[in-house]
């Protein structure tokens, strides 16, 4: 392992999370409301107004205020949840599993389909199979996850009734088995998973695509051509491998950025993850918890980079000399 190399993405994954939690304080501070309006609409007495602003420290000065909250954050302290009454972190760790599960399971669908797909198209350029699995994927890209979600709704939920049309488990099940309840989750998340995997699968065959023919045109594939080797071979030994790389940033990415992407399939679906979280703490005016959901985000999309850059690392071995 290349300790310089990795070191320098650790020291650059911390300035970016620093950087994210001095925007979150700041973002948070000037956006309108405060606690007392949460509590109390109108008429609030002020010495109580002034009780419930010490309890949050916002009575202190704002570079004090600052401090504080870097250190809470380190502590994992991310405040009371207004709407909740609980804390923020409790209220996130319940629902986070969820998102994951959907998110997961979403994104291996669309990287399996995506990278298959794009591999096939890139390999017949030119010809009707390209040409309609790259019209497919940029109609599918364009259409709305929400609308697809509801399309797929009507018709597997409520014509055919093959799939639950809300939640993650079927309410009143009592006295089954833990497989029995993996199977109703599992039952649950079919549809979801197809509407939110569909919803990247677009973009990721077109990279898949546009990567393998970049790398058609290398010295190095031509020179295994000469060689002799099989089509089949080469793709799979010389050209995948090398068209992985931009495939392996944009996955990372995806899986980031899809924890609260997935607003939209979870508000279709009623899916209890940190996406209707969101919703919910934006309507409620729930600034500790948009906050910690905001920073529990930051966090994953810098932890999905840093992680995607070590995986460079293996599979570009330019990377391990540098």
């Amino acid at each position: 392992m290349n300790f310089r190399y990795f070191s320098k993405k650790i020291f650059q994954s911390l300035i970016t999370i620093w950087i994210v939690l001095t925007i979150s304080f700041i973002l948070f501070r000037v956006m309108p409301g405060d606690p007392t309006s949460m509590y109390v609409k109108s008429g609030i007495d002020p010495e109580v107004a002034e009780q419930i602003k010490e309890n949050y420290g916002l009575n202190l000065p704002l570079y004090q205020q600052y401090f504080v909250y870097l250190k809470n954050i380190v502590v994992g302290d991310f405040g009371q949840s207004f709407s909740f009454r609980k804390p923020v972190m409790e209220v996130i760790g319940t629902r986070l599993p969820n998102t994951i599960l959907l998110a997961l399971c979403a994104q291996t669908l669309a990287i399996g389909f995506g990278i298959l797909f794009g591999t096939i198209a890139a390999s017949h350029r030119g010809k009707k199979i390209d040409v309609g699995l790259l019209g497919l994927s940029l109609f599918i890209y364009a259409i709305p996850a929400f609308w697809f979600g509801m399309v797929l709704l009507v018709i597997f939920g409520v014509n055919l009734g093959w799939v639950p049309l809300f939640g993650m488990e079927t309410p009143g099940l009592r006295g089954i088995t833990m497989w029995q309840h993996i199977l109703d989750v599992l039952h649950h998340l079919i549809v979801p998973t197809i509407t939110l995997g569909l919803a990247i699968f677009g973009s990721y065959v077109m990279i898949m695509r546009s990567s393998l023919l970049d790398v058609f045109t290398e010295d190095y594939i031509n020179t295994a051509r000469a060689k002799g080797f099989d089509r089949k071979y080469i793709i799979r030994k010389h050209a995948l491998p090398n068209a992985m790389l931009p495939m392996v940033t944009v996955i990372a990415t995806s899986l980031g950025f899809i924890v609260s992407g997935a607003i939209q399939t979870e508000t279709v679906f009623t899916w209890p993850g940190v996406g209707t979280l969101l919703l919910k703490a934006l309507t409620a005016r729930d600034y500790p918890l948009l906050q910690g959901s905001f920073i529990i985000t930051s966090f994953a999309v810098v932890t999905a980079n840093f992680l995607a850059d070590i995986v460079y690392m293996y599979i570009d071995p330019r990377i391990k000399y540098e």
